[in-house]
């Protein structure tokens, strides 16, 4: 692989969200790309960006309406959670009259943990969450190497297994020690580091609040505290259950994911395809891998996504609902998957348009009616994207 992986759909969409928009976040965990993305945005159009982790750039913006009014074309706010005081300013100048400039923010942690940015610019501003390389800018070609080295750019281009093992592990230290404090985050390193470890290991499981309190000797509200810190600075994924008026029980409890394979691998000790394959996680890490990689391709919200479970046993991996239409997909590691009757409950109890298995195998075939198997190495070109 080189040395550079071109975003061209992450790219479209920032014009668009540019275009229409006085102001656009994107909004990701550190090292995912946010600011070579704005980089490549600045070679086509003019601009200025100000990375808020320089104290040369710090210091020209002391007075920040002094330093940005008179700037015009796109300017960049770089690491924008340094400085969340900017936010006001910054609709004072997205309100002038013909818009002379267009401001771009970057920032690791959600608009949650930003909460100046949803207060000050409600109305004015659009968030990109922008996630690791996927399948359509890597190749599925390359899928074993990402599903094994997740898509952090350094991690995915390392020039070796073993260097991109060491950079992931570098990057959960460094997070946990520099990057949560600068959030303001009081919660000791160490005990984030546990907290996320135990995670991996419940990784593609329901959450068992109760569970995890024990392990840690804390409250079941503090470790939901420690979770939402996790999701909320990209690294680890919530998805919700669905439920509805059936006569089953259903899991009211979300399923959660540590959002990058890679990381998830580092936090396990998994630095090799051997080691991958022969650890008792390595289905669930597949299923986390393929889930990501389905949401993308299918381009859907995350409040249009959900899995579904009954206390009988029947579960759905992901509900995608959009409007009246309801898409179920399961993800099975396997090379012949078939129907089973936790499928067909899934497929009469919620009302599912279709069902896809997405198995480890190398052709797409119909399973029974409205159900498919579809092949991961056919993903990009046999599921087709949501219609708006």
């Amino acid at each position: 692989m080189g040395s550079h992986v071109a975003r061209v759909a992450e790219l479209r969409a920032l014009q668009r969200r540019i275009r229409e928009f006085p102001v656009v976040a994107i909004l990701g965990a550190r090292q995912v790309g946010k600011t070579t993305l704005a980089r490549d945005l600045l070679e086509r159009r003019r601009g200025r960006r100000f990375d808020l982790e320089d104290p040369a750039d710090l210091a020209r913006l002391e007075d920040p309406m002094a330093a940005l009014s008179p700037l015009r074309g796109l300017v960049v706010l770089d690491e924008i959670q340094r400085r969340p005081e900017l936010f006001p300013g910054l609709r004072v100048l997205a309100d002038r009259p013909r818009r002379p400039a267009r401001f771009l923010v970057l920032g690791s942690a959600s608009p949650e943990l930003l909460r100046q940015s949803s207060e000050s610019l409600a109305g004015r501003i659009a968030f990109q969450e922008l996630r690791g390389f996927g399948l359509d800018e890597v190749s599925v070609a390359q899928r074993d190497r990402l599903w094994l080295r997740g898509g952090f750019p350094p991690s995915f281009l390392a020039r070796s297994t073993v260097a991109s093992a060491e950079w992931r592990r570098q990057f959960v230290r460094t997070f946990v020690e520099r990057d949560l404090p600068q959030l303001g985050v009081t919660v000791p390193g160490r005990t984030v580091e546990r907290f996320w470890t135990m995670l991996a290991h419940y990784h593609a499981q329901t959450w068992n609040g109760a569970e995890l309190a024990r392990a840690f000797g804390v409250a079941a509200t503090t470790v939901r505290r420690y979770l939402d810190l996790l999701e909320a600075t990209f690294v680890v994924s919530v998805v919700r259950p669905w439920h509805e008026n059936l006569k089953k029980r259903q899991v009211r409890s979300p399923k959660v994911y540590v959002a990058d394979s890679g990381l998830l691998h580092a936090l396990l000790g998994i630095e090799s395809h051997e080691d991958l394959e022969r650890h008792p996680k390595v289905g669930a890490s597949w299923e986390g891998f393929v889930l990501r990689e389905l949401v993308r391709r299918l381009g859907a919200r995350p409040e249009e996504c959900y899995f579904w479970g009954t206390h009988t046993g029947a579960e759905l991996d992901l509900l995608v609902v959009r409007g009246r239409k309801r898409r179920g997909f399961e993800i099975k590691r396997t090379t012949a998957p078939r129907v089973t009757k936790s499928m067909r409950v899934a497929m009469s109890d919620l009302g599912l348009s279709r069902l896809d298995v997405i198995h480890a195998g190398a052709e797409t075939y119909p399973l029974a009616q409205r159900v498919r198997a579809v092949s991961i190495s056919r993903l990009l070109e046999d599921i087709p994207r949501l219609r708006p």
